[in-house]
Parts: C-alpha cells; sequence; structure tokens
C-alpha cells in the first residue's frame, strides 16, 4: 500500500537572510526531533524495536493511543482499511502527526451540552444513553469501565470536571513514562527507526530532506534497514484497569457480631520460595455439622519491636477452600478469601455443610520473590567462651527462636513430633522417627512429650559441636528456612489461619506441604473464571483471556479452545506502579491445546498510591 509518511512542514519559501534562516532551520528543527523523539517513545511501549510493523488495527490504535492520539473507529478505519496488510514505523509518525491530540475544552464542551443546567455531574443513566445511541456509539461493557471509575463516579453520578482531570493526567503520564523508559535505555535511544534517525542540530539538517516545497507523503529510502518482514501477532487483546489505593475502595466484609461466641481453630503455617515456585502447608478443615464458618488467613508478625511489623507483612496470601470428593476426581471449589478487614486479614464468610474440605494457602508470587544476589557480610552463628565452650551468638539465638514460632503450627510453645517432621522434611528431606524422637526426648528439655524453645536451641548448639563448631549444616538449615546470610528471613513468609464456626467446634489439621501443584494451579484458574471477566479474542474466538480482580490483586488466565498449542506474548510495559508474578515485563507463556493456564498475577509495588494494570496479550504467529 501507499506509505502515509508525510515530511516535516516545508521552510518558507521567503528568503531569510543567512543567520535568521539557520535559527529557523534549528527552531524547526528542535520541534521535529521532538515530535519524533514522543514517537519513538510511544512505538517503544509497544514494539521492542522500530523494525516491527504494526500488524492489525488493535495494534495501532494501541499504540496511537500512547501518543495521545484517540481515535474514533471511522477514523481509525481511515488507516486501517481492508486491503491495509502493516503499516511502518513512518507511516505511524504521519498519522500522529496528521491527528491533533484531544483537547480538554473540546471534551468538556461535549459534556456540558449534556449538562445544561451546569450541575457539574452528568447522571449515569442520561450518560448511558447517550454513549451507547448516539453518534460513535460505544459498547455497554466500554461505558461501564468508565462507570466503574471510582475518584469520578459516586451516586449514579459521573462529575465530568474530575474525569476530564484523570484522563488528561493518565494521557501526560503515560507519555512521561514512556519518555522515561526510552531515556532509560541507551540502546534505544541510539536506535534507528524506520528512515528517521536521532541527531542534533549540530550535526544534521531535518530528520528527512525533501527537496524545497516537496510535501509528498514517499516511502522511506530503499536502503532503510528495515527488513521485509516482521513477527506478526494473530490476534491482539489490551486490557485497562485502573487501581486506586485501599482506602479508595469500598471492600465490605461482614463480620459476625458474635465472632468471640463462635468456636474456633487456629495453625500456622508458611510460604516457603523454592527455584520451581512456592511451597506451603495445606490443611483440612472437619465439620460436624453444617454450620455458618468465618476465616481469615494473613501473614505472622514475629517482630519484636513495637511499631516496627517483620518486613515479609506486606506478602499477600489468600486461602482456597475445596470439598472433598470421596476418592472421584478432584476436590471441587467452594469459596476462597477475596477481601481484606481492618486486621489486614483476607477474609471469608458463608455457609458449609457436614464433610471434610481441603484448605489451600496462596500467595500470587508478586511480593515474595527471589533477591537479587547481594554482597552481604556473613553472620556468625557461634563461637567459644572463656572456658572454650561452643556458644551461639545472640543473632542466631534470635533467629532460631523466631524459627520456633514459624514450625510451631498450633502456637501451644512446644514442638509435637508432627511439627518437627514437618520441619525436617522441609529442611533435610528425611522424618525423625519414633525411636529417634526418644532419643531427643532424653537429650533436650521436653514439656508434655514435646520439645520446648530450650530444646530446639540446645538441638541446634549440639549440631554445631558434632562438626567441631563448622556452621555448615547450620547454614543449610537457615536457607532451607529462607533466610539469607545476614540472618534475614527474605524467601519465606509466615502466616496464620483462624476458622470460627457458629454451630461447632471445627477441626483444623496440617495435611501436607506441598509446592503450587496442578491442583492449586486448576483452583485458581476456576476461580478466576467464576468470578473474574472472560473475553474471547478479536477474530481469534478460539482463545479466551479471562481478568479477575479484588482488592489488592489482578490475575489474567487463558483459555485455548483449540486442538494445538499456542504461544501468547504478554506485554505489561504500559502498566504503572505495579509488578508481575513473572518477574518480568514482558514474557511469552505456553498454553497447551485445550487448556486453561495462569498467564499472570499483577499487585501494586506501593498499595498507597494508585496502580494501572495495561496489558496487551497477543497471540504469536
Amino acid at each position: 500500500m501507499e506509505s502515509l509518511y508525510g515530511s516535516a512542514t516545508s521552510l518558507t519559501n521567503k528568503r531569510l537572510p543567512s543567520e535568521e534562516r539557520i535559527e529557523s532551520q534549528k527552531a524547526q528543527q528542535y520541534v521535529d526531533e521532538n515530535f519524533y523523539a514522543s514517537c519513538r517513545a510511544a512505538y517503544l511501549t509497544t514494539f521492542k524495536t522500530s523494525l516491527e510493523n504494526i500488524t492489525d488495527k488493535e495494534q495501532l490504535q494501541l499504540v496511537l493511543q500512547q501518543a495521545g492520539r484517540n481515535l474514533s473507529k471511522r477514523t481509525l478505519s481511515k488507516y486501517w482499511t481492508a486491503k491495509t496488510k502493516e503499516l511502518n514505523f513512518d507511516d505511524f509518525c504521519a498519522i500522529v502527526k496528521r491527528e491533533k491530540p484531544a483537547a480538554k475544552a473540546d471534551l468538556m464542551k461535549a459534556f456540558r451540552k449534556m449538562d445544561p443546567g451546569n450541575k457539574g455531574y452528568v447522571l449515569h443513566d442520561d450518560l448511558y444513553k447517550v454513549l451507547t445511541t448516539k453518534g460513535e456509539k460505544m459498547s455497554p461493557e466500554e461505558v461501564n469501565a468508565v462507570l466503574r471509575l471510582a475518584d469520578v463516579n459516586g451516586g449514579g453520578k459521573l462529575d465530568y470536571n474530575k474525569f476530564c482531570n484523570v484522563f488528561f493526567d493518565t494521557c501526560d503520564q503515560c507519555s512521561k513514562m514512556a519518555a522515561e523508559k526510552m531515556n532509560a535505555n541507551s540502546r534505544a535511544r541510539r536506535q534507528q527507526f524506520g528512515s528517521q534517525i536521532e541527531t542534533s542540530p549540530e550535526r544534521s539538517s531535518s530528520p528527512r530532506t525533501l527537496r524545497d516545497g516537496d510535501t509528498t507523503p514517499r516511502k522511506a529510502d530503499s536502503k532503510s534497514p528495515r527488513p521485509s518482514s516482521a513477527r506478526n501477532y494473530k490476534a491482539t487483546m489490551c486490557t485497562v484497569i485502573n487501581m486506586g489505593p485501599p482506602s479508595a475502595r469500598n471492600s465490605k466484609v461482614v463480620e459476625p457480631n458474635n465472632l468471640q461466641e463462635w468456636q474456633s481453630s487456629q495453625l500456622k503455617g508458611c510460604f516457603f520460595l523454592e527455584d520451581s515456585g512456592i511451597v506451603s502447608h495445606h490443611y483440612k478443615l472437619q465439620l460436624p455439622l453444617k454450620t455458618t464458618v468465618y476465616l481469615t488467613i494473613k501473614p505472622l508478625n514475629l517482630s519484636r519491636v513495637e511499631g516496627k511489623p517483620s518486613q515479609w507483612m506486606s506478602v499477600d496470601t489468600a486461602l482456597y477452600v475445596l470439598k472433598e470428593s470421596d476418592g472421584k476426581g478432584d476436590p471441587q471449589l467452594i469459596s476462597f478469601t477475596e477481601v481484606r478487614n481492618k486486621e489486614q486479614a483476607f477474609v471469608w464468610k458463608g455457609e458449609l455443610g457436614v464433610g471434610s474440605y481441603t484448605l489451600m494457602p496462596f500467595t500470587t508470587g508478586c511480593k515474595l520473590t527471589k533477591k537479587k544476589k547481594q554482597i552481604v557480610k556473613e553472620a556468625k552463628l557461634v563461637y567459644r567462651n572463656d572456658k572454650e565452650d561452643l556458644v551461639l551468638t545472640p543473632e542466631f539465638k534470635s533467629a532460631l527462636s523466631d524459627m520456633f514460632d514459624i514450625i510451631d503450627l498450633d502456637g501451644n510453645g512446644s514442638l509435637s513430633l508432627e511439627e518437627y517432621n514437618f520441619f525436617e522434611m522441609r529442611t533435610s528431606g528425611e522424618k525423625c522417627d519414633d525411636d529417634a524422637w526418644e532419643v531427643c526426648k532424653e537429650n533436650f528439655e521436653t514439656k508434655k512429650n514435646e520439645l520446648t524453645r530450650k530444646g530446639f536451641a540446645d538441638l541446634n548448639l549440639m549440631e554445631a559441636n558434632d562438626r567441631e563448631g563448622d556452621p555448615s549444616d547450620l547454614w543449610v538449615t537457615l536457607q532451607s528456612m529462607g533466610y539469607n546470610k545476614a540472618l534475614e528471613l527474605t524467601e519465606a513468609c509466615p502466616f496464620i489461619i483462624d476458622i470460627y464456626a457458629e454451630k461447632c467446634k471445627p477441626r483444623l489439621s496440617v495435611v501436607s506441604m506441598a509446592s503450587s501443584n496442578r491442583q492449586l494451579q486448576k483452583v485458581l484458574c476456576k476461580s478466576a473464571i467464576l468470578k473474574g471477566e472472560g473475553k474471547p479474542m478479536e477474530n481469534y474466538e478460539s482463545v479466551i483471556i479471562y481478568t479477575y480482580k479484588n482488592d489488592t490483586r489482578i490475575t489474567s488466565i487463558i483459555e485455548n479452545k483449540l486442538d494445538k498449542k499456542i504461544m501468547m506474548q504478554v506485554n505489561n510495559d504500559q502498566s504503572k506502579n505495579c509488578v508481575s508474578s513473572r518477574g518480568l515485563s514482558v514474557f511469552a507463556v505456553e498454553v497447551p491445546a485445550k487448556s486453561t493456564v495462569v498467564s499472570q498475577h499483577i499487585m501494586a509495588v506501593n498499595e498507597r498510591q494508585d496502580w494501572l494494570y495495561n496489558c496487551i496479550q497477543s497471540v504469536l504467529s
């Protein structure tokens, strides 16, 4: 197709003195370079390089929005017709130049037409009717997305002054973030984009030299390094969700007034970070009667300093309740925690029938992640006193005390054989049998056949003595429990579960320590499909993207109904104040045939600030 590239505005034909002409050229060039720099920044939010072409209308719309051009469907169709196969960076620049960004005054004028009384707001019903029936009609989903913006909607009214401020502030922030991202990448700054080469006024003339008066759009020079073809996407979908801080969200947690009168059970557990995923304790809940249940899960604070919580308290937690199926198939998902109460615990309240239930704790991995290797001074674990006896250092004693609190699952102040074996399986991969446990009780302090805190510390001291002060084995134990060389708990998060039942005593027990296995992945997918919003990819209806959000996280699920596997590219570069469970802003996901997989979980980096989820998911060819 004919290129859409348009040249920079030609210089006036009027003769100027040489100095004025040079200054005029520099001024024009400065405008041109700023223009192309902003175009480059916008283009890089969607594509890795300028050598990638725009391959469908959705990509064109997306990258134009990054350049501050929100075109109507009719206008967009002028540039992407039925015959269009692809557009390059030069074509994109031409469109940006021709289509001026939206003006706040024009948007305010349109709103005021719907507000003849100049009240400053528009009723939702009136706005819905206008936007879905007149002019460039919006879909009900698009209008509802506007009405879900909590910052500008309330009581069935949209405050259009606030809406305009939010809209243009978001545009400015997107532009600023795109420029910052490009400027932070020296390779991107130096890169040649189509026929536009980054230059400075002192080194070059205009970005593209044309004959005087020649403003005819032309293809880029045939010597441009752009390849004849680039990777194509079969389908692309963009999902945008604005999230406010917790204070801006109105989660309704219905806590029973007489909760303290209900019978309850409490157990602790821990998430442990491994290269293959996250491992945690799993539980069984038994109810002898049908009853209303109120359950909570939250990180366990072990800090002994008032006002200074443990560093892992920001790790997200969730609890999934599954009904056991009497040996016939997998357990069935019943419910899961979605909202957070004033104690920062995630909670669920509902009715459960008689029987056994599996409780599966979960964390997304957004906040519990592998730390970059840091050079830290290795803490000393043991030393010899004046009598040459081996002694635990105060720092190691403190870490052991915290570790004891983590593995003391029922919180009774001592370790049963079952609790100790969960610790042994975690640190050594072997269980302590009854005979070995009897020897342990003979040599170390116990209480009611359970190992005390002092006994646990003495057990570790004995291990150091057995190695003549060599702390190597002690470090294996510490690192298995999530501690780094500075005795900081950085790759684990202890948590606590409370179960309240109105009509009976809930019996809660630990049954295993398991990874984020197939069953948990299936549960995550099912929960997001049940509670989230599903949308087939346009022109690729066999691939459905489900998006689920609650108070603190967003989960994306990909369902592939095809008879063959697909590869998806996921791009979060345009998100703001977000962190992905994948640890990357751009990554690929393989989705086997006839299957559903978790694409990613997203959370705010700083939960006290607004955050923007802007995710582009594409089916790769």
